[in-house]
């Protein structure tokens, strides 16, 4: 997911979450906040992914380098 996609999508939950807010409707804040924890957790998730993938790519280019 692009940058770009991940402000919109937390600026949308933000927004019902605000929403929600104003307008005294519980459901809505709290479907806004549940939103945007979903998406931090993602992104902790991608995150957690990347290191792995770069620490395994890492001893895969130490091991090669042991071969030679």
């Amino acid at each position: 997911m692009s940058n770009f996609d991940d402000k919109l999508d937390e600026a949308k939950s933000k927004g019902k979450e605000t929403l929600g807010k104003v307008t005294g409707d519980k459901n809505k804040e709290a479907e806004g906040k549940a939103e945007g924890i979903a998406k931090k957790a993602k992104h902790k998730v991608e995150d957690a992914k990347d290191a792995a993938t770069g620490a395994a790519q890492g001893l895969k280019n130490d091991d090669d380098d042991d071969g030679q």
